[in-house]
């Protein structure tokens, strides 16, 4: 089984993307729907126990947990401390199951591939870029993002230029969705019919 990593900045259309891999058949397991699982299960307690008052009815709040890391950023190693191991651990069932399924290739959605060391984990790396003008004209459409918060973002972020850099496959996304798909197709194509990248 193949495992390929997908990632890329902020804005870049990267869940988009995981979205045309899942339609082409293959399995995606997407860190962010992870995490906002375990918000609202395993991760609750012990982010209340570090940040307290982020534990609103049975689930993290995310508005409130981003106010006390935007007051010290330092805490953010805190926070990764806590969740990136439950991430990891459901990673791997996710992994054991399609091995034992006989999935041909799998593919980890893995928005801080690079910051976290996650290309160790992966057979190949995949990035989903575009223009900076694109990028920033999608992220400040997001409701509630405002451009110190796209800044702050970003400055936590290898910068596209590296992270093209040390990719296998990159997938521009700035010319349309069909363009982005057939990218995609090529990439499944080409991992699907041998054995190793």
């Amino acid at each position: 089984m193949i495992i390929l990593g997908l990632t890329g900045s902020i804005g870049m259309g990267k869940s988009t993307t995981a979205a045309m891999f899942a339609e082409m058949g293959v399995p995606v397991n997407d860190a962010d729907a992870v995490v906002h699982a375990l918000y609202q299960g395993e991760a609750v307690a012990p982010i209340e126990a570090a940040f307290p008052g982020t534990a609103k009815a049975g689930s993290v709040d995310r508005t409130e947990l981003s106010r006390q890391l935007a007051a010290d950023p330092s805490l953010f190693k805190t926070l990764e401390a806590i969740v990136h191991p439950l991430v990891r651990e459901k990673e791997r069932a996710f992994l054991d199951h399609h091995r034992a399924a006989g999935a041909p290739l799998v593919l980890l959605d893995i928005p801080l591939l690079y910051e976290t060391n996650g290309q160790s984990r992966v057979d190949a790396v995949a990035v989903v870029t575009c223009d900076p003008e694109i990028q920033r004209e999608r992220v400040l459409k997001r409701p509630g993002m405002t451009a110190e918060k796209f800044a702050l973002i970003l400055s936590r972020q290898v910068p596209d230029q590296e992270k093209r850099a040390k990719a296998d496959y990159i997938i521009d996304t700035g010319h349309g969705l069909d363009s982005a798909r057939d990218q995609v197709a090529a990439i499944v194509q080409r991992l699907t019919s041998q054995k190793r990248p």
